[in-house]
């Protein structure tokens, strides 16, 4: 264990509550096990962490996330996005495969709807990417990866490529997974506060799942 994972051990012990401890890991089917620190908690503490403790070469960040993601107690997932995040202005284009492999591992809707944003600005920056990437995880038949290609883009607004979004919804519309039936009705209500219309036609013209026509017109009808 390096220096820097044994400071972030220290500080989680130190604030660690065994009763948020149990509630979390029951809200997690019991999936994981928590310090219990709260997020309100947990953020700010992260950010101290990040700027009292020297961080990692960028060099060596993968091996660092990943030695951090391997650790049992789910908040070390959540510093990790939160390290990400602290790194974006330095993101080189290969680090997308480390995304991937967060994505794909320890797999749950807290942990992989947090690395999507990142993801999402990722793909800001390497816009060639998004095809050649998306299309590898909507073809891969995981559906945490599919479930990325469906959110990434909540807050592109004006600058969402609607095309691919209904592309992708169109291939998964059948799918019985309650994540992505989920994700496809959040992807259409996020966009329907920049195209209300689009939206509606596009629901109104497509075979989806109740849950995920419920969610996309939550708030347009």
């Amino acid at each position: 264990m390096t220096h820097y994972v044994q400071n972030l051990r220290q500080l989680l012990s130190e604030n660690s509550d065994t009763a948020t401890a149990e509630w979390s890991a029951a809200y997690m089917k019991n999936q994981f096990v928590f310090f219990g620190i709260k997020a309100p908690i947990r953020r700010p503490l992260f950010k101290d962490f990040l700027a009292k403790n020297t961080p990692p070469q960028y060099s060596a960040l993968s091996e660092i996330v990943w030695e951090l993601w391997l650790e049992p107690e789910r908040e070390y997932q959540y510093f990790v996005i939160q390290l990400l995040d602290f790194y974006k202005k330095t993101w080189t284009e290969d680090i997308i495969f480390l995304f991937e492999k967060l994505i794909v591992s320890k797999s749950w809707w807290d942990s992989v709807d947090g690395v999507s944003p990142l993801v999402g600005l990722y793909f800001k920056k390497y816009p060639h990417q998004i095809r050649p990437v998306t299309e590898g995880w909507m073809s891969s038949g995981n559906m945490w990866l599919q479930r990325v290609c469906l959110i990434f883009q909540l807050t592109y607004r004006k600058e969402t490529d609607t095309a691919l979004m209904f592309n992708y919804i169109s291939q998964l519309n059948q799918s019985k997974e309650f994540f992505i039936q989920k994700a496809i009705g959040w992807a259409l209500r996020q966009h329907a506060k920049t195209d209300a219309d689009l939206v509606r036609h596009f629901v109104a013209n497509t075979p989806l799942a109740p849950l995920s026509k419920r969610e996309a017109l939550k708030h347009i009808g």
